[in-house]
């Protein structure tokens, strides 16, 4: 499988009234078609900024790139001017929000925002965008889309209201969607259609997804690949039976240990990861985990450890895993 998009040494800044944030920091990985990656971690760990900068939708200033490429289908869209980015966001690629409710617009009807797209970018006429919408809107399950796709978005259920912003992401087939927390606003058993539903369509039409969510249980039903992200870097990366059964980095084991299981005890706590994200304001000199790791070492206060490769597509950065770390652990043991 060929890259469709390749993301090389990607750092993101803020600019603040109290300094500059590091929002992401030195990120590469990438995306290969029709494949599912899942990036994870905690809130502020630099999942959504890294998304909106492969669309390119956030706010400059304050934000601004300190550097790296966002390579699509063989050009940097970092190189692209505004202009030249409309013709592939909502097209090429296209994104699924959080909530559907603050991402529709509430004052138009959802039949003419699903519409507007397709005449914008394909130049096709109003009747047969109304067609193609009506197509969409059944193929994600929306009941009676004649009638529906008259109405506005306070209309609908919260999960009908996912389902017509899936609608709308999909309805120009695009080669890759990015879903930012494509269920959270929805109850468990509405979540599971909306994840069947997105699989069904991946498998039908073939395009990629970047996942970004916090609940692992969906990662390791739909995701091909993870990326696990702490403090504006990845920290880990590998395919998701790697990620789940050998896992490198005592960040990513704690968010594991942190899900509920059925096989728990009733008495067992729930699991926590004690402590706090680092201040990205004066980003650590070491592994930004170090104060609250329980096995860390001295070099790690200090010192971030390149990339260690444990297979072809597996890798993590921790001194554990580093052959140096272990020397120097042994001398002074």
């Amino acid at each position: 499988m060929e890259n469709l998009l390749e993301v090389k040494n990607l750092a993101v800044s803020f600019k603040t009234f109290f300094g500059e944030v590091e929002a992401v920091r030195n990120i590469s990985f990438s995306v290969k078609d029709s494949q599912t990656v899942a990036i994870v971690g905690e809130s502020g760990c630099g999942k959504s900024v890294t998304a909106n900068s492969i669309m390119q939708l956030l706010p400059m200033p304050p934000a601004f790139f300190k550097g790296g490429e966002i390579w699509f289908e063989g050009e940097n869209l970092l190189k692209k001017t505004d202009k030249e980015m409309q013709k592939i966001r909502g097209n090429k690629m296209s994104m699924i929000f959080q909530d559907p409710m603050t991402s529709l617009n509430p004052t138009i009807r959802v039949g003419k925002q699903i519409v507007e797209g397709l005449i914008h970018h394909h130049g096709i006429s109003k009747q047969e965008a109304e067609e193609k919408a009506l197509e969409m809107l059944r193929l994600v399950s929306v009941p009676q889309p004649e009638k529906r796709i008259k109405q506005y978005p306070h209309e609908f259920s919260g999960g009908m209201r996912q389902r017509v912003m899936i609608a709308l992401a999909m309805v120009s087939d695009p080669k890759l969607i990015i879903a930012d927390e494509p269920t959270t606003a929805l109850d468990v058993t509405v979540q599971a259609q909306i994840l069947e539903l997105m699989r069904e369509i991946q498998k039908e039409r073939g395009m990629s997804i970047i996942l970004i969510t916090h609940d692992l249980g969906i990662v390791a039903e739909m995701s091909d690949k993870v990326v696990v992200m702490y403090a504006g870097q990845i920290i880990e990366e590998g395919n998701t039976k790697e990620i789940f059964e050998n896992t490198k980095h005592p960040y990513t084991a704690k968010l594991l240990k942190s899900v509920p299981r059925l096989d728990m005890d009733k008495n067992e706590p729930l699991h926590s990861i004690e402590g706090t994200p680092p201040d990205l304001y004066i980003p650590p000199l070491g592994c930004p985990f170090y104060d609250r790791c329980d096995k860390a070492m001295k070099i790690c206060k200090d010192n971030m450890p390149d990339e260690e490769n444990h297979s072809p597509t597996h890798k993590s950065r921790c001194w554990l895993n580093h052959p140096l770390a272990k020397d120097q652990e042994r001398r002074s043991s």
